[in-house]
């Protein structure tokens, strides 16, 4: 069973890589409605791993019960640690888009950010910090 729950925890980080992939792709292109359609399916991704790898814990924690006088890496066959080997860099992998991703949504929040605040006037924010008024737009309440 264990083999079976590592397959399918790589499997859906597999495919969290390649959607993340795309998200990359459509942010740097502004295809937001491609990247909002994504996150569902991203989500359901993330939960299912998320109990694929507690299965794994429980699996591992039941080996070491029924042997507690031997380590776990001396349990594990080579296929499993070959598989949890795997599974290790296809965690990092998915950990070095998710960055690169981070830092793009980043930079888009601050580019409308900075859009907003000089297209809509802005009031003093309390801190005797006056935001420069627009003459484009002006807010009426």
């Amino acid at each position: 069973m264990l083999h079976t729950y590592i397959n399918g925890a790589i499997a859906d980080l597999r495919t969290l890589i390649h959607l993340t992939q795309l998200d990359n792709k459509d942010i740097q292109a502004a295809h937001h409605e491609a990247i909002f359609g994504r996150l569902e399916q991203k989500d359901n991704l993330v939960k299912a791993f998320e109990e694929k790898k507690s299965l794994i814990q429980q699996e591992m924690l039941i080996l070491c019960e029924k042997n507690p006088h031997k380590a776990l890496k001396d349990l594990l066959d080579e296929q499993t640690s070959a598989l949890l080997d795997s599974m290790r860099d296809e965690l990092e992998t998915l950990k070095t888009l998710n960055a690169n991703y981070a830092k793009s949504v980043f930079a888009v929040a601050e580019f409308y950010n900075s859009l907003i605040q000089r297209i809509i006037p802005h009031e003093s924010n309390g801190y005797e910090h006056q935001r420069t008024q627009s003459h484009l737009l002006k807010i009426q309440v």
